[in-house]
């Protein structure tokens, strides 16, 4: 199949002045799309055929690494955009009662969230990850690693990439961490929250293999 780009969730200027239109136009118009494009030729060219981008990334992850890191990073950059937000959010209720359960507060799930994006050395993206145990968790993922070829589910993530906040920040990852929150989409996170709970049942009835398929 051939893969679309996604638009963004909101216009590029939408997130000033936290994260700029020329940030947001170089990184969806440029990097993004030219992982699109990237995988877009690979796929041309392989025997492989998937049904989207999520089962692409999961089943070309220990078959093809090019298809993998192209599917994974044009996956990855999908569900950032729609981790942010344009609206001042505060945490809904739900959120709230889960980061005091999982952390002790939605303070010490920040500071918790910002030391792993800090100490990722290089470039990469850090999670927020449900567990089949009904645990969470953050994570710190080198390069284009997605937790979904672990068996662990998504449920927000930043991208610390430096063409995330460079044209920005520069060289600043702090700063960028501290706005980070100021554009996060809580209602977003709150449906992940949901959704893997439900999610996490499922498979513990249905087994392994349905994480894994994406399904």
């Amino acid at each position: 199949m051939t893969f679309e780009p996604m638009n963004l969730p909101f216009e590029t200027n939408a997130l000033e002045p936290y994260i700029s239109a020329r940030t947001m136009t170089f990184h969806h118009d440029k990097h993004y799309k030219k992982y699109i494009e990237t995988l877009n030729v690979l796929m041309a060219k392989s025997v492989l055929s998937y049904d989207s981008l999520k089962e692409t990334l999961i089943k070309s992850h220990d078959i093809d690494i090019a298809i993998y890191q192209n599917a994974a990073q044009a996956w990855n950059h999908e569900f950032y955009w729609k981790c942010l937000s344009p609206a001042k959010l505060q945490p809904t209720n739900k959120v709230l009662e889960t980061l005091e359960e999982q952390f002790g507060s939605v303070q010490e799930f920040k500071e918790n969230f910002n030391q792993a994006a800090l100490t990722l050395f290089g470039s990469g993206w850090v999670w927020v990850i449900g567990n089949m145990n009904g645990d969470i968790e953050i994570k710190g993922l080198e390069n284009a690693e997605n937790p979904l070829t672990s068996g662990q589910v998504p449920l927000l993530v930043c991208d610390v990439w430096e063409h995330a906040y460079y044209l920005d920040y520069q060289n600043d990852r702090t700063k960028y961490m501290s706005q980070f929150w100021e554009i996060l989409n809580w209602k977003f996170f709150e449906k992940n929250i949901v959704a893997s709970k439900t999610h996490n049942i499922h498979t513990l009835k249905g087994g392994q293999n349905e994480i894994r398929a994406g399904l």
